[in-house]
């Protein structure tokens, strides 16, 4: 299968439009129609359907597009492996992260590794941790920084960088600050917002709760601890939040628990052989736990 055809099959199904996938490709959209007609010839199977401006993956398509990223990953290892003989360090690294730890902890990094490394060229991407997981399994990111914790499989590599301690915090006016040692139970009687039951960080806060036979009453969901913070500085509810990120808008509930902490790292494929642009990155990435 010409690797072409199948990038362009690969752009078609992550972006779910024929012309947006043209304009990505810098093609034609005739070009475009006509690359996929080819590689459903060879195929014989029908790739796509198209209903109006909406396009949706055939099964074949389905089945096809996971096959399709490694083909054409391999081929990008491989070109990579081959430039990286001579211990270049250049190119592209795909990278996705959370927005937390990309806002609060990788700027440092990303200044540090782009001074040491200009010819590299950093391919950022902001998800939620659980989506940047799965994405790094799909191949579609050479490596994530992200939460610590999440469902993956055998292959993935998770390599703790940074420990965050978790605090119980809500409005210097809230009924909660006002009062003195609590009990997880005083918790009950008030609303909490926090990040959506998927993440690692609220099942962790589920489970202290469902530990102590309580129910977690969350009134309000994102997954931005920016904008946890800011929604509950306001008053709104009270809110678990990383340590480094408490100022003179929160006060710290007074909670009779030992530490709640979680762990920020680096996670990557463990069947793909690491350029060296991410050879590189990560080790700029582990030395900043000696300044942080």
């Amino acid at each position: 299968m010409d690797t072409q055809h199948l990038s362009t099959f690969v752009a078609i199904a992550e972006s779910g439009s024929f012309s947006v996938a043209a304009a990505r490709l810098h093609l034609t959209q005739p070009a475009i129609s006509k690359r996929i007609a080819l590689l459903e010839q060879q195929l014989d199977k029908k790739l796509f359907d198209r209903y109006g401006k909406q396009t949706q993956l055939t099964p074949a398509g389905r089945a096809l597009l996971p096959h399709a990223r490694e083909i054409l990953q391999a081929v990008t290892d491989a070109g990579r492996a081959l430039a990286d003989l001579d211990g270049d360090v250049s190119g592209p690294l795909s990278l996705a992260t959370s927005h937390h730890i990309g806002l609060h902890r990788l700027p440092a990094v990303l200044s540090e590794f782009s001074r040491r490394f200009p010819r590299v060229h950093l391919d950022l991407h902001f998800l939620d941790s659980e989506k940047a997981l799965a994405a790094v399994e799909q191949g579609e990111f050479e490596l994530g920084v992200i939460t610590l914790g999440g469902h993956a499989s055998g292959r993935i590599t998770q390599r703790p960088i940074w420990r965050d301690t978790l605090e119980f915090v809500c409005a210097k006016t809230h009924p909660l600050a006002q009062q003195g040692p609590l009990q997880l139970s005083d918790l009950c009687d008030y609303q909490a917002i926090a990040p959506d039951s998927n993440t690692h960080t609220t099942r962790l806060i589920q489970r202290l709760f469902e530990g102590n036979e309580l129910t977690l009453n969350i009134s309000m969901v994102t997954n931005h601890l920016d904008t946890i913070k800011m929604m509950v500085s306001i008053g709104l509810g009270w809110g678990v939040l990383p340590r480094s990120m408490i100022d003179a808008q929160l006060a710290t509930l007074n909670l009779q628990l030992p530490p709640l902490t979680r762990e920020l790292g680096a996670v990557f494929d463990n069947r793909r052989s690491q350029s060296n642009a991410a050879q590189n990155f990560l080790a700029v990435l582990q030395s900043s736990t000696q300044a942080d």
